[in-house]
């Protein structure tokens, strides 16, 4: 037997539940009495609430920032269900019925404050992407394993401490975020996902990292910050495909492995608030940088090998103890964003003027008399902050030709 809602034909069981949905967002005002949970068309839908149908089933279904603390279990009898949103309301737990949704693909649940997830989730294995951020899991599943679909796991944001040693099975995995967790130690099942593209463990308790971390060679992106790191494998260097992203700030390093010089086709470096003195000649390997975050170190010198960045677009050196700057800096073409301030420069060098791209130059708080006249010359330059030096600049024929030119100049 077939019916209809809200226009669309549907199985009784199907209407069913939809009526059950609209009573419970009508009673937490998020539907006026006697209206219908919106009908959309195709897996999109717009706004928070709605559902879409094919062939005569509901194959979506939005419930998203709607206060719900329950769902309730008639919702396993939308069996036909590819994607189900319940992100943004106050669910503490979900249905066991869920586990009935056999089709699944897309779950997301971000935002809520689920304990646990059920173990019924293991049934739902056609399901691709899982997603649980910003809830109060402190485990996963065992039955999670048994999701040989997986591509995307993501529970950011929990208060994990294990993940199902199982995992490793899930050979499909291309993205992984566990960041803000509370991982002291991750199992070395997850060494074994080499399909992984993404890799985000970011927020944790980590003091090490395994060299099996080499294993996986897809990555793109993998951000370890936020940790307590002391030291890196040298088999982070094998990670060649590492392209858009390298998070390992806000760590415990006082040295980088030499196997960076590897990465050469990363784009973005982030070493900011650890505890290096020094960067590695070797660094001048990263042909495709774009940007370097090394703030908040101990950083006394920079290697000239820093010149050879020629890609590099932004260079974020503040709050370090440099007293001086290599001659080579000037060869980085593309530079567009200098941030140099809280350091202990006496001098820029010449050939700073070579910039020609440069439009932000920070150079507040140093311990800088003069600066080189051919600053005035860098025909892009839109913001200088000379504060906090003792910089006698303010008759200075090149000053007043930036100013001139529309530059904007803190003294």
């Amino acid at each position: 037997m077939s019916n209809s809602y809200n226009g669309v034909a549907l199985p009784l069981t199907e209407v069913s539940a939809l009526k059950e949905i609209e009573r419970l967002l009508q009673a937490h005002g998020h539907l006026q009495n006697d209206e219908p949970v919106p009908a959309a068309f195709g897996d999109r839908i717009e706004g928070n609430t709605g559902f879409s149908a094919e062939n005569d089933a509901v194959v979506a279904l939005s419930i998203r920032y709607c206060a719900l603390d329950a769902l309730p279990e008639s919702i396993g009898q939308l069996s036909s269900l590819r994607q189900l949103d319940v992100t943004g309301n106050q669910l503490t737990a979900l249905p066991a019925s869920l586990g009935n949704l056999v089709h699944l693909r897309k779950f997301y649940a971000d935002d809520n404050q689920l304990t646990a997830l059920p173990e019924t989730l293991g049934n739902l294995l056609y399901l691709e992407e899982l997603h649980a951020d910003m809830n109060r899991l402190d485990t996963l599943p065992e039955s999670i394993a048994r999701l040989a679909n997986l591509k995307v796991l993501h529970a950011y944001n929990n208060r994990l401490t294990t993940i199902p040693a199982d995992l490793g099975q899930l050979t499909r995995l291309e993205s992984i975020s566990l960041g803000h967790n509370q991982f002291v130690a991750l199992p070395e099942s997850l060494w074994q996902l080499t399909s992984l593209r993404m890799l985000n463990i970011a927020e944790n308790q980590l003091s090490a990292l395994s060299e099996r971390i080499g294993d996986l060679t897809r990555l793109h992106t993998l951000d370890v910050g936020h940790n307590a790191l002391t030291t890196l494998p040298e088999s982070l260097g094998d990670l060649r495909n590492l392209t858009f992203f390298l998070y390992l700030n806000n760590n415990r390093l006082t040295a980088l492995p030499e196997s960076l010089r590897n990465l050469r086709n990363l784009r973005y470096l982030n070493l900011s608030d650890n505890r290096l003195t020094s960067l590695p000649e070797t660094i001048g390997s990263l042909a495709s940088l774009k940007e370097l975050r090394a703030y908040n170190n101990a950083l006394t010198d920079l290697p000239e090998a820093l010149g050879k960045l020629t890609s590099l677009q932004e260079l974020h050196l503040m709050n370090n103890q440099l007293a001086s700057l290599p001659q080579s800096l000037g060869d980085l073409s593309r530079l567009k964003h200098l941030d140099l301030r809280n350091n202990r420069l006496m001098a820029l060098p010449r050939s700073l003027g070579k910039l020609t791209r440069l439009v932000f130059l920070d150079v507040r708080g140093n311990r800088l008399l003069s600066l080189p006249a051919c600053i005035g010359d860098l025909p892009n330059l839109e913001k200088l902050d000379l504060r906090w030096n003792k910089v006698a600049v303010h008759s200075a024929e090149w000053l007043q030709r930036l100013e001139q030119r529309g530059c904007t100049i803190y003294l």
